[in-house]
């Protein structure tokens, strides 16, 4: 027996139709070094139907790749609806990739079209000829206030975005009819070889949506005002962009300026009540946010490890702790998320500050689970046993996008291995201990780099910090810490070496301490290790 429910195709369709006809009004603003930009999501909505016709004016296939390089704003929103609504597959392209890295994708992937700001151009002109499928380069002119702006080049390739908006028709959208087309692409971040592609459907994207919007997870709703600090050509902005359309939320996008002020000052003149970005942004910006009278309810926090320090920073001084969650471009992103269950929730202020540092419990209707990476065996849940972080469900990867080199990242069951190091609790929380290739073998035994980085973070002198393997004799590999000091502050090797000695076994306490200016930083503002490990590739230890 069948049950007899409507079988309707879960598309992007439904979230771009149910905020234009109950949301028109609800502001979205982009930040631009002339002033906020203000439009409405019923403008908007107007604006992308007419970016749909632009596309079918440029002659896209029914199923073409339609690129960005662009930054967070609201032309960026209409991109992520107007190409994933007329059957096309939205591909943002990350600009901060080494130039052969871009070029791949934009090759792998088959880009028709790139939809680019101006002020990105000096970087995506050189590498277009190149880019054998690309046939338009559509300039977003982003350069109102900004000095020195170089002129367009002089190519037919080069097309105005408003331009060709203004002469477009609306388009009524309505031809998805299959929720397992594809609606978006995203690369890897390629830290080893080329980066790979992860397809999202239509179904994937809506399911996401609707799970950030659920109270017990990110619980983003109808009130508030969403920042989307995390770029959108990362994992589609963790989700957020697609779920704010769908919750009916106000949107402010930062644009090219991501300085601690500038996000700051957004947050207090905007009334932002609802930012997610790594952990970088949220350690610059916390001191001009405490004190000062905001709005904020939810800091979201994902990318890597929030130190525990930084989120009972935000407690004490800011009015409300960081939100850790933790994924992956494969995994939509939102795998799990942080908060405190209300069985846990009469803990004292340490034991809800360690539940808060965890990467949380498994969102509805994702799996998880922690195995052996060698023989696959699937490990307890008893706040002991590490293993792998294995994850599967509706917006977790199959595959990649016509790659067959990650194949052995999925298992013959269907789970994606993440190459995160876990342990889970017996109710639930997952605790990640490092990824596979960070974890240091000293003597036989692991050391944990995320726990080391944490507890020097925890240091009231230290800004930033990350840990690395430096080859020994003796113990085969030795940790290495790379310490950035706070303006001002003064710090010794050996008084930080005495703050880890009581918290810290002290086999873990590490053999060289290195201050340096600044920790390298990925694509995505993660903590570059592969940088660190290659600038101080000849240090050996006996």
């Amino acid at each position: 027996m069948k049950g007899l429910m409507q079988d309707v195709p879960l598309s992007l369709d439904f979230v771009f139709n149910r905020a234009e006809q109950l949301w028109p009004s609800k502001r979205v603003v982009t930040a631009t070094p002339a002033g906020p930009l203000r439009t409405t999501l019923g403008a908007w909505a107007e604006r992308t139907r007419r970016l749909g016709g632009v596309l079918d004016d440029l002659g896209v296939s029914s199923d073409g790749r339609v690129a960005t390089f662009a930054w967070n704003t609201a032309r960026h929103l209409e991109l992520y609806f107007a190409a994933p609504c007329t059957g096309r597959v939205l591909h943002t392209l990350n600009i901060r990739l080494f130039a052969d890295q871009i070029t791949y994708i934009v090759n792998h992937a088959e880009d028709e079209v790139i939809f680019a700001d101006r002020s990105l151009l000096p970087l995506l002109w050189p590498l277009l000829d190149g880019c054998r499928t690309v046939r338009h380069v559509v300039v977003m002119d982003d350069t109102e206030g900004r000095p020195d702006v170089a002129p367009l080049p002089d190519d037919p390739r080069v097309l105005d975005y408003e331009e060709l908006l203004r002469a477009a028709s609306p388009h009524p959208f309505g031809v998805v009819s299959d929720e397992h087309t594809a609606a978006s692409m995203c690369y890897t971040s390629g830290t080893t070889g080329d980066p790979k592609g992860v397809v999202y459907s239509h179904r994937s994207v809506v399911l996401h949506s609707v799970s950030v919007l659920i109270s017990d997870e990110l619980g983003l709703r109808e009130s508030d005002v969403c920042l989307p600090i995390v770029p959108m050509f990362h994992a589609n902005a963790w989700g957020l962009c697609q779920a704010s359309v769908l919750a009916g939320a106000e949107l402010v996008f930062p644009g090219a300026d991501l300085s601690a002020a500038a996000l700051a000052g957004l947050i207090l003149e905007e009334g932002v009540t609802f930012a997610a970005g790594v952990p970088t942004i949220w350690m610059g910006a916390k001191d001009l946010l405490a004190g000062k009278e905001h709005r904020l309810r939810q800091i979201v926090c994902g990318g890597s490890a929030v130190p525990r320090a930084l989120s009972e920073a935000y407690r004490t001084e800011v009015g409300l702790p960081i939100t850790q969650a933790w994924g992956m471009t494969e995994t939509s992103p939102l795998a799990t998320v942080a908060n405190v269950r209300s069985d846990r929730a009469g803990g004292s202020d340490d034991e809800l500050a360690d539940i808060r540092a965890t990467a949380g419990m498994a969102a509805p209707l994702v799996e998880i689970r922690i195995a052996d990476p060698d023989t696959g065996e699937v490990l307890p849940w008893d706040d002991h046993s590490s293993g792998e972080v294995q994850v599967r469900g509706p917006w977790i990867a199959r595959r990649y996008y016509n790659d067959q080199r990650g194949d052995s990242q999925f298992t013959a069951g269907g789970w994606l291995r993440t190459g995160d190091v876990g342990v889970m609790s017996p109710d639930g929380y997952l605790r990640l201990v490092d990824r596979t290739k960070d974890l240091i073998k000293s003597g036989g035994e692991w050391i944990s780099s995320v726990d080391l980085e944490n507890q020097i973070m925890a240091h009231p002198a230290v800004a930033e910090a990350a840990v690395i393997a430096v080859p020994s004799e003796r113990w085969m590999e030795r940790p290495m810490a790379c310490v950035v000091r706070r303006p001002g502050a003064t710090l010794s090797a050996e008084e930080l070496r005495g703050w880890l000695e009581p918290r810290v076994a002290k086999w873990w306490l590490p053999d060289v301490i290195e201050f340096i200016d600044e920790v390298p930083k990925t694509s995505v503002g993660k903590f570059s290790k592969r940088d660190l490990r290659q600038r101080f590739a000849e240090r050996k230890l006996p």
